[in-house]
């Protein structure tokens, strides 16, 4: 692999980890496809090495939120904890998927996704929510955090639910080698009330504990292209960072937008080329 190559995979990766921590994703839902498209990867190979790159840029991001102080770390290690048998199974069942059908799922998972966030209405999290915890057997919890710039965030949730959730998240994150923050984000904020700048900031938490179980099982399975997850992990190390800075100037709305545009555009890339084999 010449120097070209790797200042290209390094630029790649600085992207990712920038915008995949601005909007609390990791960035696998671009660098899955880029694996695929550019580099003919296989769709283990693919997941493989964009879990352990998304890893480094999850784990860099997380320490950029700690900072901020806007992780809900009383939801993160629950969530964390409920992702591992998920993650396990999905290693597994990875590998009956084919070039064909994993750009198939993939692709309508993206553009689902992208079109769920452009229907969805305005989510409560930056308008303050009501609680319902007046029942002391009522299964939501209530959360007040006070972030690193003065802003206070108040919210409620079922957490037994989102814990479950958590479990499938798991799951999907590893036998796509997406993270799964393309999942939580949206659900956190429409189902689950977190507001947009304590979803992101708890996703990346959530992602870097998830993505280190699939990204080791995946290893063991020989499905990592080390080669190139090195300097794209590199990158997006440094990516975080910038994510960080742009987070703390970036609204809420604004990054639910940003995450559906990419969403939409990587989705129809891969169901345009897995329609036209079928056609082919």
């Amino acid at each position: 692999m010449g120097i070209k190559e790797i200042l290209e995979l390094t630029g790649y990766g600085f992207f990712i980890g920038s915008y995949g921590t601005l909007v609390g994703i990791g960035g696998g839902f671009l660098l899955v496809p880029f694996m695929l498209l550019f580099y003919q990867a296989t769709p283990q190979q693919a997941a493989g090495t964009s879990l352990w790159v998304v890893f480094l840029n999850a784990s860099s991001g997380t320490w950029a939120y700690v900072r901020q102080k806007r992780i809900d770390y009383k939801s993160a290690w629950k969530f964390s904890l409920a992702t591992i048998p998920g993650a396990i199974l999905g290693v597994y069942l990875s590998l009956y998927f084919t070039a064909r059908s994993f750009r198939l799922v993939f692709g309508s998972l993206l553009l689902a996704l992208s079109l769920f966030l452009v229907f969805k209405p305005d989510t409560g999290g930056e308008r303050g929510h009501s609680f319902r915890l007046e029942n002391p057997h009522s299964p939501y919890v209530k959360r007040d955090i006070l972030d690193g710039q003065g802003m206070r965030h108040v919210y409620s949730f079922d957490e037994g639910m989102a814990i479950l959730f958590s479990s499938f998240l798991g799951f999907f994150s590893s036998i796509l080698g997406i993270g799964g923050g393309i999942i939580q984000v949206p659900a956190l904020v429409y189902l689950f009330s977190f507001p947009t700048h304590v979803a992101t900031a708890t996703s990346q938490f959530v992602l870097a504990f998830t993505t280190l179980w699939g990204a080791l099982f995946h290893g063991l399975a020989g499905n990592v292209l080390l080669a190139k997850a090195i300097p794209m992990g590199l990158g997006a190390i440094l990516g975080a960072q910038v994510g960080d800075w742009m987070a703390k100037r970036v609204r809420g709305p604004l990054i639910i937008r940003l995450l559906s545009l990419a969403l939409f555009i990587v989705g129809f890339r891969l169901l345009s080329e897995a329609m036209a084999w079928y056609r082919g």
